[in-house]
């Protein structure tokens, strides 16, 4: 008849812990890691981003190419808040909030854009954009024809020139984003601190009926600022 060994059942469950334990860390580290210095995943709340985004898209961005300076016009990227375009967010309260909060840091769970926006670049340093003509954008001298974007562009003209140092952000459902537009006053022409930009986005990986490459328009790469 043999006995339950319970000593060393009990060393086999601990020592099985351990590795488990080892294992969790380890996947979270990396997890962390991977998010603060290579990508981040992020879901859209709103429609300012239409058809291009969709709410409820869960997207990727890369930060790589931010901490390059490697931000171009025509990207679609993510950037904090630089003041005043977002209203007070109430954080989720309680064990469900800092349980939520945990697992986005490590990367296990999409940013809800807290503090972040999303916006289509359509000014670099030095472009002079102006709105609006026929509808339409004017970069650099050049009327824009952008098929990705809807809605109407007049709703507030402006001729600005992009500070160095800066990005000129519009919404791609240009009736439905509070944008660049809006912040003319902020002392940058309405324009983003490239240094506030978190990165490029470059893949949309949920739903899966919309699982897609974020790519950047040809049109925009035609419309340097002359010398």
């Amino acid at each position: 008849m043999r006995f339950f060994d319970g000593p060393k059942l009990r060393r086999r469950l601990v020592s099985g812990a351990k590795e488990i334990a080892i294992v969790v860390v380890t996947a979270l580290i990396l997890s962390s890691l991977i998010r603060i210095l290579l990508v981040q995943a992020f879901y859209i709340p709103s429609a300012s981003m239409e058809t291009t985004l969709m709410t409820n898209d869960k997207i990727v961005v890369s930060k790589v190419s931010a901490r390059l300076g490697d931000i171009n016009r025509g990207d679609v990227v993510v950037f904090i808040d630089p003041g005043g375009w977002l209203g007070e967010i109430e954080p989720t309260a309680g064990v469900r909030g800092q349980v939520q909060r945990f697992l986005t840091f490590v990367g296990f769970l999409p940013a809800n854009m807290g503090e972040h926006l999303v916006k289509r670049v359509v000014g670099v340093a030095r472009d002079q954009v102006r709105c609006c003509e026929s509808g339409k954008l004017v970069i650099n001298g050049t009327k824009s024809n952008e098929p990705h974007t809807q809605g109407s562009n007049k709703d507030v003209e402006f001729d600005i020139t992009v500070p160095p140092g800066y990005v000129f952000v519009m919404g791609d459902n240009r009736a439905n984003s509070r944008d660049s537009r809006y912040q003319l006053d902020n002392g940058a022409n309405g324009a983003v601190p490239v240094k506030n930009v978190v990165g490029r986005v470059f893949a949309i990986i949920w739903p899966l009926d919309r699982i897609s490459r974020v790519s950047t328009p040809d049109l925009y790469r035609d419309l340097e600022p002359s010398e």
